[in-house]
């Protein structure tokens, strides 16, 4: 073992595990935590080394997970299983600090949207956690993130990065500088809503990509939701809008030739389907009319953060070049152009979502 598995071995063995750490091994594709695979004689867990710096406040984020986490469970729903270190902490902290999970065996986690009924399932899945969540009192919950959907707060901090424009970058991107000014006023919807009572305070994910869903191998339904870090108080319409923001297009994040890039009514109407159909006990009449809009400013509020990040010196996303940036910015531009134009088309398929 090297000095690295050692570590990381020693963290597990700090936990209730059944049976004798046999390996440990990188698992899975994210970029926020570091998450291993351990595998004893009896059982296999995950096991994350937390990043700190993004999420500082490591007891409220645990607090967060293991509230929604024991909701859920009292509701008969498979979720994820926090198991305890050995002197009942919910995890080990230290210089460095770690979680465990049970593994949840016989699953698949997909990175793109392959098909509509994969889409749909996602749908539903994220649909559910709302929906079992409807009752649990969101104000509970920690900001692990403070403002991470307050879109004016984008707004805002775009604007200080403009008025820097610190790496003298804002004179090749002054179409993309134009769109965000001249949408300045379609931001403040869902913020002034839950300020006046109009859109209801809920549980949300925050990061509702369909690789943080756990599909059964067999059959692609949804087994579990998971990466529970961005679990904060919110607006469903949050979470509706970036799954159709990451999964109705056509092209990837980064693709640099916006003539491949589109926004897709057919895989929104197959989220949709999925979403509205686990919604239907909870959502509300106001709630129901904005979920287009909700997918309008998710995708431009991330091609904001592109942008503000991009004139920031690429400090926040990470980047493989300099405009990787300013390239990401300009699909997700593209993006909410095109659902913005579909809005009346949108909430037909929204409402049929939720007759049906």
């Amino acid at each position: 073992m090297t000095e690295t598995t050692i570590a990381y071995k020693n963290a597990a063995e700090r936990f209730c595990l059944e049976g004798t750490v046999q390996d440990i091994r990188p698992y899975g594709e994210g970029h926020i935590n570091v998450t291993l695979l351990v595998t004893t004689d009896k059982k296999r867990y995950i096991l994350q080394k937390m990043n700190t710096r993004v999420f500082p406040d490591s007891d409220g984020l645990m607090r967060n997970i293991c509230g929604v986490t024991e909701h859920l469970r009292s509701r008969g729903i498979e979720t994820l299983e926090v198991i305890p270190a050995k002197d009942g902490a919910s995890y080990v902290k230290g210089a460095e600090c770690f979680r465990m999970y049970a593994f949840i065996e016989n699953t698949v986690t997909y990175q793109q949207v392959t098909d509509k009924n994969v889409f749909r399932n996602s749908g539903k899945a994220f649909g559910e956690f709302q929906n079992y969540l409807a009752e649990f009192n969101a104000e509970q919950l920690n900001e692990t993130i403070p403002r991470f959907h307050d879109t004016p707060k984008r707004f805002a901090d775009f604007l200080l990065a403009l008025e820097k424009d610190e790496f003298a970058r804002a004179a090749r991107c002054r179409e993309e500088i134009g769109y965000v000014l001249a949408q300045k006023d379609t931001y403040s919807k869902i913020t002034d809503g839950i300020k006046d009572g109009s859109i209801p305070l809920r549980v949300t994910h925050n990061d509702t990509k369909l690789n943080n869903i756990l599909m059964d191998e067999k059959t692609n339904e949804a087994r579990a939701v998971i990466d529970l870090d961005t679990v904060m108080p919110g607006s469903m319409l949050y979470d509706f809008g970036d799954s159709i923001r990451f999964g109705a297009t056509t092209a990837a994040e980064d693709e640099p030739d916006l003539s491949k890039v589109h926004f897709s009514p057919e895989l929104f109407e197959a989220y949709a389907q999925g979403f509205c159909g686990a919604v239907k006990g909870s959502i509300t009449p106001r709630e129901a009319e904005l979920l287009p809009y909700g997918a309008y400013l998710m995708t431009v509020e991330c091609g904001m953060r592109f942008l503000t990040d991009y004139l920031s010196g690429n400090v926040y996303f990470a980047t493989k070049y300099e405009e990787h940036n300013l390239i990401r910015c300009r699909t997700q531009f593209a993006l909410a152009k095109e659902i913005e134009a579909n809005f009346p088309a949108l909430q037909k398929l929204v409402m049929q979502a939720l007759q049906r």
